[in-house]
């Protein structure tokens, strides 16, 4: 089944309710676990849903994911390339019509990584072990589908477009010669695969690394200069924001654009 297909065709999945503790985190959260040869499935971990996790956003609301997200397996994370990246999930009520909330389905921003744990089976407790993909939602987004006592329930899902509000938004960190950019609240197919960067100084376009999550690195010296970015997200489709720094910009300094996909 080719990558295109899968854009818009259901994955059956099974969804698995689990609640843990942790001592970093408040507000509850859940994991949504699929396994697209045997298995999928969901679990509930309780979070801080202002916390951005492996990719690397910081202020989940004001960065413009609330607390519609998930952490995504290994499969499904891809090395940091599916954050961004829209889902939509439903429980399968064919299956488990006394778990499911019928009718119900719910739309996730993919926003961290759930890790293996290969001292556990694949099928019991080791959810996010590779080649299962799996998700965790947050626990508001797994009740919009599922009900709390919920075991492994199947479920449905596909990645979809992403509608965001406002402009894509840089976060500038790092130093001289090390401009670490993170990107946010970017609609449409919300992953992004290519960035560049230019400076005001300049008329070349510089092509921008993923240094981890939505976090893409320059090795240049842009002080001094205001900042153009172009983006290209994992459909092709690309935008460009003009001048989004202006030029007495200084790290740790956040940018809103008025661009948007």
């Amino acid at each position: 089944m080719g990558e295109v297909t899968l854009l818009v065709q259901w994955v059956s999945a099974y969804l698995l309710s689990i609640f843990s503790l942790s001592m970093y985190f408040k507000g509850k959260y859940c994991d949504a676990r699929c396994d697209t040869s045997v298995n999928k499935s969901a679990d509930c971990f309780d979070n801080d849903a202002r916390l951005g996790g492996a990719c690397g956003y910081g202020n989940l609301y004001t960065d413009g994911y609330g607390i519609k997200t998930a952490a995504l397996s290994t499969a499904l994370f891809n090395d940091g390339k599916s954050c961004g990246g829209c889902y939509q999930i439903v429980c399968d009520s064919s299956k488990v019509p006394q778990w499911c909330l019928g009718g119900k389905y719910i739309t996730i921003t993919a926003t961290n990584f759930c890790p293996p744990n290969y001292n556990l089976p694949n099928d019991n407790g080791g959810w996010c072990n590779p080649p299962r993909p799996h998700f965790d939602m947050s626990q508001p987004a797994f009740l919009t589908i599922a009900k709390y006592r919920a075991g492994i329930v199947p479920i449905l899902f596909r990645k979809v477009g992403c509608n965001r509000s406002g402009g894509i938004r840089f976060t500038i960190n790092g130093k001289n010669y090390f401009e670490l950019v993170l990107i946010s609240n970017v609609g449409g197919a919300g992953d992004i695969s290519r960035v560049w960067i230019k400076g005001s100084n300049s008329n070349q376009w510089e092509a921008m690394s993923r240094n981890w999550g939505s976090n893409w690195q320059s090795l240049s010296y842009l002080n001094g200069q205001s900042l153009s970015f172009k983006i290209q997200t994992s459909n092709g489709k690309t935008r460009t924001a003009l001048n989004v720094a202006p030029s007495n910009w200084v790290f740790g300094q956040s940018f809103k654009s008025n661009v948007q996909f």
